[in-house]
Protein backbone atom coordinates (compact mmCIF):
# COMPACT_ATOMS: atom_id res chain seq x y z
CA UNK A 1 0.00 0.00 0.00
CA UNK A 2 2.83 2.42 0.88
CA UNK A 3 4.69 1.64 -2.37
CA UNK A 4 1.52 2.27 -4.40
CA UNK A 5 0.97 5.57 -2.62
CA UNK A 6 4.60 6.68 -3.29
CA UNK A 7 4.36 5.69 -6.97
CA UNK A 8 1.14 7.64 -7.35
CA UNK A 9 2.66 10.73 -5.75
CA UNK A 10 5.75 10.41 -7.96
CA UNK A 11 3.65 10.17 -11.12
CA UNK A 12 1.57 13.15 -10.09
CA UNK A 13 4.66 15.23 -9.32
CA UNK A 14 6.17 14.30 -12.67
CA UNK A 15 2.99 15.40 -14.43
CA UNK A 16 3.01 18.68 -12.52
CA UNK A 17 6.63 19.36 -13.50
CA UNK A 18 5.80 18.71 -17.16
CA UNK A 19 2.87 21.14 -17.02
CA UNK A 20 4.92 23.82 -15.34
CA UNK A 21 7.96 23.35 -17.60
CA UNK A 22 6.13 23.13 -20.94
CA UNK A 23 3.22 25.52 -20.45
CA UNK A 24 4.24 28.08 -17.90
CA UNK A 25 5.00 30.69 -20.52
CA UNK A 26 1.50 30.31 -22.01
CA UNK A 27 -0.47 30.72 -18.72
CA UNK A 28 -0.91 34.10 -17.13
CA UNK A 29 -2.82 35.25 -14.03
CA UNK A 30 -5.87 33.15 -13.15
CA UNK A 31 -5.05 30.58 -15.80
CA UNK A 32 -1.81 29.76 -14.05
CA UNK A 33 -3.59 29.40 -10.67
CA UNK A 34 -6.18 27.11 -12.25
CA UNK A 35 -3.47 24.93 -13.74
CA UNK A 36 -1.72 24.65 -10.37
CA UNK A 37 -5.06 23.80 -8.64
CA UNK A 38 -5.84 20.97 -11.05
CA UNK A 39 -2.30 19.67 -10.79
CA UNK A 40 -2.54 19.54 -6.97
CA UNK A 41 -5.97 17.90 -7.22
CA UNK A 42 -4.54 15.26 -9.51
CA UNK A 43 -1.78 14.63 -6.99
CA UNK A 44 -4.29 14.23 -4.13
CA UNK A 45 -6.58 11.89 -6.05
CA UNK A 46 -3.74 9.75 -7.20
CA UNK A 47 -2.49 9.47 -3.62
CA UNK A 48 -5.80 7.89 -2.51
CA UNK A 49 -4.88 4.37 -3.40
CA UNK A 50 -7.47 1.60 -2.97
CA UNK A 51 -9.10 2.26 0.41
CA UNK A 52 -10.05 -0.88 2.29
CA UNK A 53 -13.60 -2.02 1.59
CA UNK A 54 -16.43 -2.40 4.10
CA UNK A 55 -16.15 -6.19 3.89
CA UNK A 56 -12.46 -5.97 4.78
CA UNK A 57 -13.11 -3.86 7.89
CA UNK A 58 -16.12 -5.88 8.99
CA UNK A 59 -14.35 -9.25 8.70
CA UNK A 60 -11.28 -7.90 10.49
CA UNK A 61 -13.48 -6.44 13.23
CA UNK A 62 -15.16 -9.81 13.74
CA UNK A 63 -11.79 -11.55 13.89
CA UNK A 64 -10.45 -9.05 16.41
CA UNK A 65 -13.54 -9.41 18.59
CA UNK A 66 -13.37 -13.21 18.50
CA UNK A 67 -9.67 -13.00 19.42
CA UNK A 68 -10.63 -10.78 22.39
CA UNK A 69 -8.67 -7.86 20.93
CA UNK A 70 -11.19 -5.34 22.24
CA UNK A 71 -9.39 -2.05 21.38
CA UNK A 72 -8.63 -3.31 17.88
CA UNK A 73 -12.18 -4.54 17.38
CA UNK A 74 -13.66 -1.21 18.49
CA UNK A 75 -11.45 0.69 16.04
CA UNK A 76 -12.30 -1.65 13.17
CA UNK A 77 -16.04 -1.57 13.88
CA UNK A 78 -15.89 2.23 13.86
CA UNK A 79 -14.11 2.21 10.49
CA UNK A 80 -16.59 -0.26 9.02
CA UNK A 81 -19.55 1.77 10.24
CA UNK A 82 -18.19 4.88 8.56
CA UNK A 83 -18.55 2.98 5.29
CA UNK A 84 -21.95 1.44 6.13
CA UNK A 85 -23.93 3.18 8.84
CA UNK A 86 -26.86 0.76 8.40
CA UNK A 87 -24.86 -2.26 9.57
CA UNK A 88 -26.94 -3.18 12.61
CA UNK A 89 -24.63 -5.94 13.87
CA UNK A 90 -21.75 -3.49 13.78
CA UNK A 91 -23.57 -1.02 16.04
CA UNK A 92 -24.57 -3.83 18.40
CA UNK A 93 -21.05 -5.24 18.79
CA UNK A 94 -19.52 -1.76 19.00
CA UNK A 95 -21.93 -0.74 21.76
CA UNK A 96 -21.43 -4.02 23.63
CA UNK A 97 -17.65 -3.71 23.52
CA UNK A 98 -17.75 -0.07 24.61
CA UNK A 99 -20.05 -0.94 27.51
CA UNK A 100 -17.62 -3.69 28.54
CA UNK A 101 -14.69 -1.25 28.58
CA UNK A 102 -16.57 1.38 30.58
CA UNK A 103 -17.01 3.78 27.65
CA UNK A 104 -20.67 4.29 28.57
CA UNK A 105 -21.33 7.49 26.64
CA UNK A 106 -19.96 5.97 23.45
CA UNK A 107 -21.78 2.71 24.13
CA UNK A 108 -25.07 4.52 24.58
CA UNK A 109 -24.55 6.32 21.26
CA UNK A 110 -23.75 3.09 19.37
CA UNK A 111 -26.74 1.28 20.84
CA UNK A 112 -28.98 4.23 19.97
CA UNK A 113 -27.90 3.84 16.32
CA UNK A 114 -28.73 0.13 16.55
CA UNK A 115 -32.17 0.91 17.98
CA UNK A 116 -32.86 3.33 15.15
CA UNK A 117 -32.51 0.35 12.82
CA UNK A 118 -34.16 -2.25 15.09
CA UNK A 119 -36.42 -0.25 17.46
CA UNK A 120 -37.79 -3.00 19.73
CA UNK A 121 -34.62 -4.98 20.37
CA UNK A 122 -34.89 -5.85 24.07
CA UNK A 123 -31.18 -6.67 24.63
CA UNK A 124 -30.10 -3.35 23.12
CA UNK A 125 -32.64 -1.43 25.21
CA UNK A 126 -31.40 -3.20 28.33
CA UNK A 127 -27.75 -2.48 27.60
CA UNK A 128 -28.44 1.15 26.68
CA UNK A 129 -30.32 1.46 29.97
CA UNK A 130 -27.29 0.13 31.83
CA UNK A 131 -25.06 2.63 30.00
CA UNK A 132 -27.43 5.44 30.98
CA UNK A 133 -27.37 4.24 34.58
CA UNK A 134 -23.59 4.57 34.67
CA UNK A 135 -23.65 8.13 33.31
CA UNK A 136 -26.39 9.16 35.78
CA UNK A 137 -29.21 9.57 33.24
CA UNK A 138 -31.54 7.86 35.67
CA UNK A 139 -34.96 8.64 34.20
CA UNK A 140 -33.87 7.52 30.72
CA UNK A 141 -32.22 4.44 32.18
CA UNK A 142 -35.37 3.43 34.06
CA UNK A 143 -37.48 3.88 30.93
CA UNK A 144 -35.16 1.74 28.80
CA UNK A 145 -34.79 -1.02 31.40
CA UNK A 146 -38.53 -1.26 32.04
CA UNK A 147 -39.25 -1.33 28.32
CA UNK A 148 -36.61 -4.03 27.87
CA UNK A 149 -38.17 -6.10 30.66
CA UNK A 150 -41.61 -5.74 29.07
CA UNK A 151 -40.15 -6.99 25.77
CA UNK A 152 -38.62 -10.10 27.35
CA UNK A 153 -35.06 -9.05 28.16
CA UNK A 154 -35.26 -10.98 31.45
CA UNK A 155 -35.77 -14.40 29.85
CA UNK A 156 -32.39 -15.57 31.15
CA UNK A 157 -32.24 -15.78 34.98
CA UNK A 158 -28.87 -14.03 35.28
CA UNK A 159 -29.97 -11.17 33.05
CA UNK A 160 -33.22 -10.89 34.99
CA UNK A 161 -31.40 -10.40 38.28
CA UNK A 162 -29.19 -7.67 36.82
CA UNK A 163 -32.12 -5.83 35.26
CA UNK A 164 -34.49 -6.21 38.21
CA UNK A 165 -31.81 -4.96 40.58
CA UNK A 166 -31.07 -1.90 38.47
CA UNK A 167 -34.79 -1.25 38.03
CA UNK A 168 -35.24 -1.24 41.81
CA UNK A 169 -32.19 1.01 42.31
CA UNK A 170 -33.59 3.47 39.78
CA UNK A 171 -37.09 3.41 41.25
CA UNK A 172 -35.54 4.32 44.60
CA UNK A 173 -33.32 7.00 43.07
CA UNK A 174 -36.33 8.60 41.34
CA UNK A 175 -38.46 8.54 44.50
CA UNK A 176 -40.79 5.63 43.70
CA UNK A 177 -40.07 3.81 46.93
CA UNK A 178 -43.04 1.44 47.13
CA UNK A 179 -42.49 0.35 43.53
CA UNK A 180 -38.84 -0.28 44.40
CA UNK A 181 -39.79 -2.48 47.36
CA UNK A 182 -42.03 -4.56 45.10
CA UNK A 183 -39.13 -4.97 42.69
CA UNK A 184 -36.79 -6.02 45.50
CA UNK A 185 -39.30 -8.69 46.57
CA UNK A 186 -38.11 -10.62 43.49
CA UNK A 187 -34.82 -11.33 45.28
CA UNK A 188 -36.39 -12.78 48.43
CA UNK A 189 -37.08 -16.09 46.68
CA UNK A 190 -33.40 -16.95 47.10
CA UNK A 191 -31.78 -16.31 50.50
CA UNK A 192 -28.38 -16.47 48.80
CA UNK A 193 -29.15 -13.08 47.29
CA UNK A 194 -29.19 -11.37 50.69
CA UNK A 195 -25.76 -9.77 50.36
CA UNK A 196 -24.93 -6.48 52.12
CA UNK A 197 -25.23 -4.41 48.94
CA UNK A 198 -28.75 -5.69 48.29
CA UNK A 199 -29.78 -5.18 51.92
CA UNK A 200 -28.42 -1.65 51.83
CA UNK A 201 -30.40 -0.94 48.66
CA UNK A 202 -33.60 -2.33 50.19
CA UNK A 203 -33.01 -0.19 53.27
CA UNK A 204 -32.75 2.93 51.13
CA UNK A 205 -36.08 2.16 49.46
CA UNK A 206 -37.73 1.21 52.75
CA UNK A 207 -36.61 4.35 54.56
CA UNK A 208 -37.61 6.46 51.55
CA UNK A 209 -34.15 7.82 50.77
CA UNK A 210 -33.61 8.71 47.11
CA UNK A 211 -29.99 7.64 46.90
CA UNK A 212 -27.98 4.82 45.38
CA UNK A 213 -25.94 2.64 47.76
CA UNK A 214 -22.70 4.15 46.43
CA UNK A 215 -23.96 7.65 47.31
CA UNK A 216 -24.51 6.79 50.97
CA UNK A 217 -21.85 7.83 53.48
CA UNK A 218 -20.10 5.02 55.32
CA UNK A 219 -21.23 6.18 58.75
CA UNK A 220 -24.89 6.02 57.60
CA UNK A 221 -24.82 2.46 56.33
CA UNK A 222 -25.53 0.59 59.59
CA UNK A 223 -29.10 1.90 59.94
CA UNK A 224 -29.95 1.20 56.30
CA UNK A 225 -28.47 -2.28 56.50
CA UNK A 226 -30.62 -3.00 59.57
CA UNK A 227 -33.77 -1.74 57.81
CA UNK A 228 -32.92 -3.69 54.67
CA UNK A 229 -32.33 -6.91 56.61
CA UNK A 230 -35.63 -6.55 58.47
CA UNK A 231 -37.54 -5.86 55.25
CA UNK A 232 -35.83 -8.73 53.41
CA UNK A 233 -36.72 -11.20 56.17
CA UNK A 234 -40.33 -9.98 56.20
CA UNK A 235 -40.71 -10.27 52.42
CA UNK A 236 -39.05 -13.69 52.53
CA UNK A 237 -41.75 -14.84 54.94
CA UNK A 238 -39.81 -14.91 58.21
CA UNK A 239 -42.08 -12.40 59.94
CA UNK A 240 -41.03 -13.26 63.52
CA UNK A 241 -37.38 -12.58 62.83
CA UNK A 242 -38.36 -9.43 60.96
CA UNK A 243 -40.49 -8.23 63.88
CA UNK A 244 -37.56 -8.60 66.30
CA UNK A 245 -35.28 -6.75 63.86
CA UNK A 246 -37.79 -3.93 63.50
CA UNK A 247 -38.09 -3.63 67.28
CA UNK A 248 -34.32 -3.10 67.49
CA UNK A 249 -34.62 -0.48 64.75
CA UNK A 250 -37.39 1.33 66.63
CA UNK A 251 -35.13 1.60 69.70
CA UNK A 252 -32.41 3.36 67.77
CA UNK A 253 -31.32 6.74 69.09
CA UNK A 254 -32.01 9.12 67.44
CA UNK A 255 -35.26 7.71 65.96
CA UNK A 256 -34.96 6.41 62.40
CA UNK A 257 -37.27 8.33 60.02
CA UNK A 258 -39.74 6.09 58.18
CA UNK A 259 -38.85 2.94 60.15
CA UNK A 260 -42.42 2.59 61.48
CA UNK A 261 -43.73 3.52 58.02
CA UNK A 262 -41.73 0.69 56.44
CA UNK A 263 -43.05 -1.83 58.94
CA UNK A 264 -46.61 -0.62 58.39
CA UNK A 265 -46.24 -0.77 54.63
CA UNK A 266 -45.07 -4.38 54.82
CA UNK A 267 -47.90 -5.26 57.21
CA UNK A 268 -50.88 -3.60 55.55
CA UNK A 269 -51.70 -6.35 53.03
CA UNK A 270 -51.85 -9.12 55.67
CA UNK A 271 -52.64 -7.22 58.90
CA UNK A 272 -54.15 -3.79 58.18
CA UNK A 273 -54.99 -3.15 61.85
CA UNK A 274 -51.34 -3.59 62.86
CA UNK A 275 -50.33 -1.44 59.89
CA UNK A 276 -52.57 1.40 61.11
CA UNK A 277 -50.79 1.30 64.49
CA UNK A 278 -47.40 1.46 62.74
CA UNK A 279 -48.40 4.43 60.56
CA UNK A 280 -49.77 6.30 63.58
CA UNK A 281 -46.49 5.60 65.42
CA UNK A 282 -44.67 7.14 62.48
CA UNK A 283 -46.85 10.26 62.68
CA UNK A 284 -46.08 10.62 66.38
CA UNK A 285 -42.41 10.91 65.48
CA UNK A 286 -43.00 12.99 62.34
CA UNK A 287 -46.43 14.66 62.09
CA UNK A 288 -45.57 15.95 58.61
CA UNK A 289 -45.07 12.50 57.10
CA UNK A 290 -47.51 12.69 54.18
CA UNK A 291 -46.76 9.12 53.04
CA UNK A 292 -48.07 7.80 56.38
CA UNK A 293 -51.21 9.95 56.00
CA UNK A 294 -51.72 8.47 52.53
CA UNK A 295 -51.54 4.92 53.87
CA UNK A 296 -53.93 5.72 56.72
CA UNK A 297 -56.36 6.91 54.04
CA UNK A 298 -55.66 4.00 51.71
CA UNK A 299 -56.42 1.20 54.17
CA UNK A 300 -60.08 2.18 54.77
CA UNK A 301 -60.48 2.85 51.04
CA UNK A 302 -59.77 -0.85 50.46
CA UNK A 303 -63.27 -1.38 51.91
CA UNK A 304 -64.69 1.78 50.26
CA UNK A 305 -64.80 3.61 53.62
CA UNK A 306 -64.45 7.18 52.38
CA UNK A 307 -65.51 8.81 55.66
CA UNK A 308 -62.62 7.33 57.65
CA UNK A 309 -60.17 7.98 54.80
CA UNK A 310 -61.14 11.60 54.13
CA UNK A 311 -59.37 13.43 57.02
CA UNK A 312 -56.11 11.59 56.38
CA UNK A 313 -56.38 12.23 52.65
CA UNK A 314 -56.97 15.96 53.21
CA UNK A 315 -53.90 16.14 55.47
CA UNK A 316 -51.79 14.31 52.90
CA UNK A 317 -52.73 16.77 50.15
CA UNK A 318 -52.19 19.76 52.46
CA UNK A 319 -48.73 18.51 53.45
CA UNK A 320 -47.59 17.51 49.96
CA UNK A 321 -49.90 18.50 47.09
CA UNK A 322 -47.31 17.30 44.56
CA UNK A 323 -47.50 13.69 45.80
CA UNK A 324 -49.60 11.72 43.26
CA UNK A 325 -50.78 9.21 45.87
CA UNK A 326 -52.19 12.00 48.04
CA UNK A 327 -54.25 13.25 45.09
CA UNK A 328 -55.44 9.70 44.45
CA UNK A 329 -56.64 8.98 47.98
CA UNK A 330 -58.42 12.32 48.27
CA UNK A 331 -60.12 11.81 44.92
CA UNK A 332 -61.22 8.34 45.92
CA UNK A 333 -62.40 9.44 49.37
CA UNK A 334 -64.52 12.25 47.92
CA UNK A 335 -66.05 9.83 45.42
CA UNK A 336 -66.91 7.35 48.16
CA UNK A 337 -68.67 9.94 50.33
CA UNK A 338 -70.88 10.99 47.40
CA UNK A 339 -69.00 13.92 45.88
CA UNK A 340 -67.59 12.39 42.66
CA UNK A 341 -67.35 15.71 40.79
CA UNK A 342 -64.93 17.03 43.41
CA UNK A 343 -63.11 13.70 43.41
CA UNK A 344 -62.61 13.76 39.64
CA UNK A 345 -60.53 16.93 39.90
CA UNK A 346 -57.94 15.16 42.06
CA UNK A 347 -58.10 11.90 40.16
CA UNK A 348 -57.47 13.61 36.82
CA UNK A 349 -54.42 15.34 38.30
CA UNK A 350 -53.13 11.96 39.40
CA UNK A 351 -53.74 10.48 35.95
CA UNK A 352 -51.61 13.26 34.42
CA UNK A 353 -48.78 12.46 36.83
CA UNK A 354 -49.11 8.67 36.67
CA UNK A 355 -50.81 7.67 33.41
CA UNK A 356 -49.81 4.00 33.86
CA UNK A 357 -51.31 3.61 37.34
CA UNK A 358 -54.22 1.16 37.09
CA UNK A 359 -55.69 2.29 40.42
CA UNK A 360 -56.14 5.84 39.11
CA UNK A 361 -58.09 4.69 36.05
CA UNK A 362 -60.25 2.34 38.10
CA UNK A 363 -61.08 5.23 40.42
CA UNK A 364 -61.80 7.54 37.47
CA UNK A 365 -64.14 4.99 35.90
CA UNK A 366 -66.13 4.83 39.13
CA UNK A 367 -66.17 8.61 39.64
CA UNK A 368 -67.24 9.29 36.03
CA UNK A 369 -70.00 6.70 36.32
CA UNK A 370 -71.30 8.19 39.57
CA UNK A 371 -71.32 11.68 38.08
CA UNK A 372 -73.23 10.58 34.97
CA UNK A 373 -70.31 10.80 32.51
CA UNK A 374 -71.04 7.46 30.83
CA UNK A 375 -68.70 7.75 27.85
CA UNK A 376 -65.77 8.82 30.01
CA UNK A 377 -66.46 5.93 32.36
CA UNK A 378 -66.58 3.51 29.44
CA UNK A 379 -63.28 4.85 28.10
CA UNK A 380 -61.59 4.35 31.47
CA UNK A 381 -62.93 0.80 31.81
CA UNK A 382 -61.60 -0.11 28.36
CA UNK A 383 -58.25 1.39 29.28
CA UNK A 384 -58.20 -0.66 32.49
CA UNK A 385 -58.90 -3.82 30.50
CA UNK A 386 -56.07 -3.00 28.10
CA UNK A 387 -53.64 -2.30 30.94
CA UNK A 388 -54.58 -5.54 32.67
CA UNK A 389 -54.26 -7.53 29.44
CA UNK A 390 -50.76 -6.23 28.81
CA UNK A 391 -49.85 -6.53 32.49
CA UNK A 392 -48.24 -3.07 32.45
CA UNK A 393 -49.96 -1.61 35.47
CA UNK A 394 -48.56 -1.65 39.01
CA UNK A 395 -50.32 -3.58 41.75
CA UNK A 396 -53.00 -2.32 44.10
CA UNK A 397 -51.38 0.51 46.00
CA UNK A 398 -51.79 4.27 46.27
Amino acid sequence: MVLKWMAAVGAANKEMRTILRGRLSRHKGPHLLLTLFFALLTCRCAAQADPASFSDFSSRATAAREANNVPGAIELYQQALKLNSQWSDGWWFLGSLQYGTGAYDAGKDALSHYLEIIPNAAPALAMRGLCEFEIAEYEKSLGDIQRALALGAANQPRNEKILRYHEALLLTRTGRFEDALRSYAFFTHDAADSNPELLLAIGLAGLRTALLPKELKTDQQEVYLSAGRAAFDFMEGDKETARAEFQKLFQHVPPVPNAHYLYGYLLYASDPDAAVVAFKNELQLDPSNSAAEVMLAWIPLLTNDGSTALPYARKAVAQDPTLPSSQLVLGRALTEIGDPKAGIEYLEKTAQLQPDNLEVHLALAKAYSKSGRKEDARRERLLCLEMTKNDTAPGAHP
